[in-house]
């Protein structure tokens, strides 16, 4: 075995432990202008929130998310980034991207209509969302972020199995205005 495969944590059998339900944690996921990027974008961060027993929000932070990664390729022209965050009970996540031009709501042109429901899904499934715009060190460039928040139904894990435990959870954040 070569040492640096002995050095590894798995590779010793030390690997660390997982971070605790309640702990913070927060990955990034940065891609380029390709429409394969929000399906990547999907995936991962269906992996992370399995990997971290958040199967309550999976479904709806991964259509939120496509929709916002989505619009980062279509509507930027350069990269853009998700990044999720967990702050027990909270989930953000964030997708930033180069443009600084924020979406604005548009009326759907009939139900067969394939542009126009994107703020609109994302004020019906969200518990809290917002914008910004952000400077240009995150992305070489100026542009914005767009995030949205999901709360979790209770401050415990899930019990084993994945499944959410029943009961009340916390009032639902107030909806900011998107910032100037």
């Amino acid at each position: 075995m070569a040492q640096a495969d002995h050095d590894h944590p798995a590779a010793s059998g030390h690997a660390p432990a997982p971070i605790p339900f309640a702990d913070p944690w927060e990955y990034e996921l940065h891609f380029p202008r390709d429409p394969r990027g929000p399906a990547i974008a999907r995936t991962t961060l269906r992996a992370v929130l399995t990997a971290h027993r958040l199967h309550e929000l999976t479904d709806r932070a991964e259509l939120l998310t496509g929709e916002l990664a989505a619009n980062a390729v279509c509507y930027s022209s350069g990269p853009a980034s998700v990044r999720l965050r967990w702050t027990l009970p909270v989930l953000r996540v964030s997708v930033m991207d180069t443009s600084p031009e924020f979406p604005v709501p548009l009326i759907p042109e009939g139900p067969d209509a394939e542009r126009g429901r994107g703020l609109l899904i994302l004020d019906l499934l969200a518990d809290a969302w917002g914008g910004c715009r952000v400077g240009e060190a995150l992305l070489g460039v100026g542009g914005k972020s767009i995030w949205f928040e999901l709360v979790h139904g209770d401050d415990g894990p899930p019990p084993p199995g994945g499944l959410p435990l029943l009961g009340a959870g916390p009032a639902a954040p107030v909806r900011p205005a998107l910032a100037a």
